[in-house]
């Protein structure tokens, strides 16, 4: 915590620093007035380079509002995965419109937060967001900036890919715990040789309860270590295109595969997106246990679209479609097949994973 730059009974801002790094945030925390007080909004963005914490507030006035709202509904319009559930956003935004109800709000962040809340009543959709931006976006279509990529790969790279642990447990049982599907051509790397430390365990734990999801190609890696001839592992439809694509295991992997080996995939409420993804095709194919927590529910893949200097949307694009369910966890979750609380789940599938183990080899002293 650096500071607290302003203060009420019911709203505070502040700023903080990551402890490893210079990124310093601001962030903002509303509570209602009630007994018990509840949260109402609660933010935390990274100050951009060359940005000041003062730069992070900004005030707009009905021209914007009206050109953020007409930019969200066409780009719904155009690209949102179910188009009957884009009208009837459209006409749910519009009738508050109408009503006034954005005509107080000035602030930008809240304005975005308050869009976000207003389209998920109706589309239930958690993928589904208006984002503020405090230093200008960048045109649809504009060339990435190649200073951009890398400070992107080398954080990814200084976090490790958000692998936190790859651990031999008794029994040799294996533990990786990661917490994003990150780009596999940048963090291949990294899963591959948590995987090569594995290689030799007799079952494996994969703790996802603090995952949020990321690239299909990044589960369609990680995987292929579970099986030993080609898989279908699942389909995105693209509602715009018209069209499917298929992800299957890859044809190779550098080192031993797990095969046949029991595997144990750990939930909670926080495993979101590609994380569930991960979890809903390994049990759909019967090779895995699912131990923990009902997942968050998000399967609806996510672009995002720039709609004012200040503004974006990421607009879910495409549906998940599951070759053997032919269907998804949008809206559901992922079910547990052991439901426990996630900070117990753990203990289970070590004791689940040892017991499965002296079953498969009961001379194993």
């Amino acid at each position: 915590m650096l500071g607290i730059d302003k203060s009420d009974r019911l709203h505070i801002e502040f700023r903080v620093k990551e402890r490893a790094s210079p990124t310093v945030a601001v962030g903002k925390l509303e509570v209602k007035d009630g007994d018990p007080a509840g949260v109402v909004r609660f933010s935390l963005l990274a100050i951009p380079p060359g940005m000041t914490a003062a730069d992070m507030s900004m005030k707009i006035d009905p021209a914007t509002r009206a050109r953020v709202i007409d930019g969200a509904v066409a780009s719904l319009n155009e690209f949102y995965v179910y188009p009957e559930t884009a009208k009837r956003m459209e006409e749910a935004l519009r009738a508050r419109q109408k009503k006034g109800e954005y005509d107080a709000v000035d602030d930008a962040e809240a304005f975005a937060e308050l869009l976000t809340d207003h389209l998920q009543q109706v589309s239930h959709d958690k993928h589904l967001r208006v984002n503020f931006s405090p230093s200008v976006l960048p045109q649809d279509g504009a060339p990435r900036d190649p200073n951009l990529d890398a400070h992107m790969r080398t954080q990814m790279e200084r976090d490790n890919c958000l692998f936190e642990k790859a651990e031999r447990l008794p029994s040799n049982i294996g533990y990786l715990k990661f917490n994003a599907f990150l780009d596999p051509d940048v963090c291949g790397p990294t899963a591959i040789a948590a995987m090569n430390f594995l290689g030799n365990v007799d079952a494996i734990i994969f703790d996802l309860r603090d995952n949020g999801g990321g690239d299909p190609k990044m589960i369609a890696l990680i995987s292929t270590y579970l099986f030993d001839k080609p898989t279908h592992l699942n389909d995105l439809y693209d509602r715009k295109d018209d069209a499917t694509t298929q992800f299957w295991t890859l044809p190779y992997v550098p080192g031993k595969r797990l095969a046949g080996k029991p595997v144990f995939v750990l939930t909670s409420k926080r495993t979101f997106s590609g994380a569930e993804e991960f979890a809903y095709n390994l049990k759909n194919l019967k090779r895995a246990t699912i131990i923990g927590e009902t997942t968050g529910g998000g399967a609806h893949p996510v672009s995002g679209h720039r709609i004012h200097d200040h503004f974006m949307i990421g607009v879910p694009f495409a549906r998940a479609v599951n070759p053997i369910s032919k269907t998804n966890w949008e809206g559901t979750g992922v079910e547990p097949d052991i439901k426990v609380p996630a900070d117990q789940a753990l203990d289970v599938a070590k004791e689940k994973a040892a017991e499965q183990i002296r079953n498969d080899q009961p001379n194993k002293k």
